[in-house]
């Protein structure tokens, strides 16, 4: 194995760690899906809906145009082998490694579940009815649990009722889990009548739980630093995560490797290579990212692999927005050349593309490998149309190329059709 990397590879190990080394299915189904989902190991859920639920983004960025009932019915069947939990925030992970997270949940209880003036203990008879609730009945949604209390009492996280709190409150301490959901909305179950009785029977001792974590987040990565092992899972104890990585390179599972350009305090960073990690030739990829997906999720990471710059600016005033509301970082070749801000327009049926940029260093084939994307985009949400603002300095390049009419300024977006042969489902 290389002891040094230089920036390209490293891009080209972490590309493929994550599946974008691979050409896209020409028919995506389930095991598609699963496998990307197992190449990450997580999926982060958010829940602002301009273009696409975030979770459903990571797929299409691997796999293309899909079904997004066929991802529906993997996460939300009765029997689904996966759950949520906070893994990465709140994100799905399979069912089997619940006891992974068992550490998390007992720091959440310390946390939360022991102060004597906290929310939790200050409410524990409606905690307890709740908790009887959903023995007694089964998966239930927040609106289907009625109590007193919940009458003109709401707090301060997202106006959250006591009934919500509590449910939240047992979730982070794994008493209780979700159990699919309706719409967005959550359905909430005891954790015995979701989790399979062998893995609740089996939880993970801390420093057993933390090695594998960051093992895994290793394998997920490729190439990676201490930090970025650490924020795969959100891992906040530096000791216990450097013991992991230790234990691993010992093992012969990690390789301390150098990375061109890859800086901490003014002298190089150190790094770790997964054994198993593929170093490809070439990465030619084309897709456009969430900001919650595992490339880009951890802002410094994305800096020094891509010099990419990276803030999302939902809660930017207007204003004082240099990129756009939601603007999504694209990836061509093995780089990040650009980033869109995309919005879709359901009234009209049309893919808003609210502002464009380019990065440094973009191809001269950049604009029109974009195109495409965004018309499997459209495609992709059903949408007829793509209509271009002028915000940005790849607007014209992109317009060009999809031949759109142009949304003026203050006026009605005219956009152009897409071609009767290019079907929206």
């Amino acid at each position: 194995m290389k002891a040094t990397l230089s920036a390209p590879e490293a891009r080209r190990i972490a590309l493929a760690a994550q599946g974008f080394a691979r050409p896209r299915p020409t028919t995506p189904g389930t095991r598609q899906l699963n496998l990307a989902l197992e190449r990450m190991a997580t999926l982060q859920i958010d829940s602002v809906n301009v273009f696409a639920r975030s979770h459903y983004m990571p797929l299409f960025s691997r796999v293309g145009p899909y079904d997004t009932a066929a991802l529906d019915r993997l996460l939300f069947a009765r029997r689904s082998p996966y759950v949520e939990y906070w893994a990465h925030m709140a994100s799905f992970i399979p069912s089997r490694d619940w006891g992974l997270f068992r550490f998390r949940m007992d720091a959440n209880r310390a946390k939360y579940g022991s102060d004597p003036d906290g929310w939790f203990n200050h409410n524990r008879g409606i905690v307890d009815w709740v908790r009887g609730e959903l023995g007694e009945r089964g998966p239930l949604r927040p609106a289907e649990i009625e109590h007193d209390a919940k009458k003109g009492a709401r707090g301060p996280w997202w106006d959250w009722d006591v009934v919500k709190h509590a449910l939240e409150f047992l979730w982070m301490f794994g008493e209780v889990a979700i159990a699919g959901r309706r719409g967005f909305e959550r359905r909430y179950a005891l954790a015995e009548q979701v989790i399979p009785a062998e893995v609740l029977a089996s939880p993970v001792e801390r420093a057993d739980a933390i090695h594998e974590l960051i093992r895994r987040a290793a394998i997920a990565y490729g190439v990676a630093t201490a930090s970025d092992l650490a924020d795969y899972w959100r891992i906040m104890d530096r000791p216990a995560v450097m013991t992991a990585i230790r234990d691993l390179e010992a093992a012969g599972e990690l390789v301390p490797v150098t990375v061109a350009g890859w800086q901490s305090a003014g002298r190089p960073a150190k790094a770790w290579l997964h054994r198993d990690a593929a170093l490809p030739r070439r990465v030619d990829a084309t897709a456009i990212l969430t900001p919650f997906d595992p490339v880009v999720w951890f802002r410094s990471r994305a800096e020094r692999l891509f010099d990419f710059e990276y803030r999302i600016e939902i809660y930017t005033p207007a204003p004082k927005r240099r990129y756009g509301y939601y603007s999504l970082p694209v990836l061509v070749g093995d780089d990040i050349v650009g980033r869109v801000d995309l919005k879709a327009d359901r009234a009209s049926s049309t893919l808003l593309v609210q502002s464009a940029w380019w990065e440094h260093g973009t191809p001269p084939d950049a604009a029109a490998r974009v195109a495409d994307e965004l018309r499997s985009a459209a495609k992709w949400q059903r949408l007829k149309s793509i209509s271009v603002s002028r915000w940005g300095d790849a607007v014209d390049d992109l317009a060009d190329v999809l031949s759109e009419a142009r949304r003026h300024d203050g006026g009605t977006p005219e956009p152009a059709a897409l071609a009767d042969d290019e079907p929206t489902g």
